[in-house]
């Protein structure tokens, strides 16, 4: 049996050393997607950097794990490539038509609404600043996502406090049952 490929899409900004995105990655050897512009992103470079990552490997065998923006390239590389992947783990989805939305980003506006064409998870908080619960969960019915709502962990990010988020690899292992083992 192939070993499933992990690969991290951070958003806006990358993720930094306190993330659980950073944690996986040193931990488990998932492999971060390195954006060429972290802080002035352009969609259509994002979504080509994403699928150029994707076709390095098996597409079936691929799992993305993303957060913020991340989630929002993954709508949009759906749209554009409809590739056949193992799944992706979506995690506090921006809403970049949202008012509360940094600006500086080029091209991710409209959020893509069509059914995404392999299993996916939103993982989202009531208090979430770039994304409310209902946006969330309309992003997660419109890709046919499962939808899981943690409660008050802001925007699951560094600031959250979640070291390298156990209930997270549990979320991720039901999208992909045995990808990872806590005790590994």
């Amino acid at each position: 049996m192939v070993q499933p490929v992990v690969l991290i899409l951070p958003g806006l900004y990358n993720s930094g050393p306190q993330h659980w995105q950073t944690a996986w990655e040193n931990e488990y050897g998932f492999i971060r997607i390195q954006q060429t512009n972290w802080d002035t992103p352009v969609c259509e470079d994002w979504i080509n950097t994403l699928d150029t990552a994707v076709m390095q490997h098996q597409p079936e065998q691929v799992v993305l794990v993303a957060h913020s923006l991340g989630c929002c390239t993954i709508a949009h590389w759906a749209r554009t490539y409809n590739r056949a992947i193992k799944g992706a783990f979506l995690v506090a989805p921006s809403d970049t038509e949202a008012p509360s939305y940094p600006i500086g980003t080029t091209g991710f506006k409209p959020v893509p609404l069509q059914p995404l064409p392999f299993p996916s998870t939103v993982v989202t908080s009531s208090n979430d600043f770039y994304v409310t619960p209902a946006r969330a969960r309309y992003f997660a019915d419109s890709w046919n996502s499962r939808f899981v709502m943690l409660g008050e962990a802001g925007h699951i990010n560094s600031a959250s406090n979640l070291g390298n988020w156990p209930a997270g690899i549990d979320i991720l292992n039901s999208l992909v049952p045995g990808i990872v083992s806590r005790h590994s």
